[in-house]
């Protein structure tokens, strides 16, 4: 009778990515490491020390299944459920789209300019993030600055579910009030405005959305992606909006496609409504956030 394997951490890894390589899986050795860590409950530092240890027909059969869901396009966030962003360990689904890195310059740029003193910093700052979804900015900016209070706007009543579990996942629920509203519109007519308004709105042409990777045009939620023909309907939406829920003075930021902030100044330069206004580059050299000072009345 044929001895059956016995398989290790290491060797189910190895075999695991060399298959997801095989299938042209993005980052098939992290895929398999954060999925087998997953999988064993256990971070991966834990995982690399405990290279040897042998694993069970059950614990191998349940690797296979993430597996599965990795070879059909899945993203790796929406299989554990959780996505870090600013070091911090977010819960995240396919009610909300997946933090990028990218956004982490919008968040720099909110920071710099609040630590500065360019953005007044008391119990009185109010910052709007339109288009929260799972929360990342508000989170951040709730916690790095602990005098303001921050208002978090979504059409999605699933993605603002995740956002206050995410607020109370890091101590923040109290400083962030969260509203289902299409963007601006919960706020018009309303005496109190902004210090700083920031967004990462949808900016993928519609026509090009098919188009995008299967783990993007299959899995993340369109509507917090899709920005209409040429992708510019909501950055434009507030670009001209914003100037009237700011303060004097006050701030909008908005991160895009590198090839829309051109576009996106002109819009700002032609209102009549802004001052200083500016582009600002990612680590890869690319203009990412666009930012804008009201003018003063």
């Amino acid at each position: 009778m044929k001895e059956r394997k016995t398989w290790r951490v290491d060797s189910l890894l190895k075999v695991a990515a060399d298959y997801l390589k095989e299938k042209k899986i993005e980052s098939p050795r992290l895929s398999a490491d954060i999925l087998l860590a997953h999988h064993l409950n256990l971070n991966r530092v834990d995982l690399y020390l405990n290279y040897d240890r042998p694993l069970s027909e059950e614990e191998i059969a349940g690797f296979r299944s993430l597996l599965r869901r990795r070879l059909s396009g899945e993203p790796v966030a929406y299989i554990t459920g959780r996505k870090e962003f600013w070091s911090l360990d977010f819960l995240v689904g396919p009610q909300v789209l997946i933090p990028r890195p990218e956004t982490e310059l919008l968040v720099e740029q909110a920071l710099a300019m609040l630590r500065k003193g360019q953005i007044p910093v008391d119990e009185k700052t109010r910052i709007l993030d339109l288009g929260t979804g799972c929360g990342i900015v508000a989170v951040v900016l709730a916690k790095e600055i602990q005098e303001a209070f921050i208002f978090a706007t979504d059409i999605s009543e699933e993605a603002l579910q995740i956002a206050r579990q995410n607020a109370k996942r890091h101590g923040v629920e109290g400083k962030i009030l969260f509203v289902v509203a299409d963007l601006l519109e919960p706020f018009r007519g309303k005496d109190s405005k902004f210090d700083l308004i920031v967004s990462n709105p949808p900016y993928i042409p519609s026509d090009t959305f098919e188009t995008l990777p299967i783990e993007i045009s299959k899995f993340e939620p369109r509507v917090a992606l899709d920005g209409g023909v040429e992708g510019m309907l909501y950055v434009e939406r507030i670009i001209r909006r914003a100037p009237y829920y700011l303060k004097s003075g006050g701030w909008l930021m908005l991160e895009m496609d590198p090839g829309q902030t051109s576009r996106a100044l002109r819009i700002m330069e032609e209102s009549g409504l802004y001052k200083e206004q500016r582009k600002v580059r990612d680590y890869a050299h690319k203009s990412r956030v666009v930012v804008a000072q009201r003018r003063n009345t």
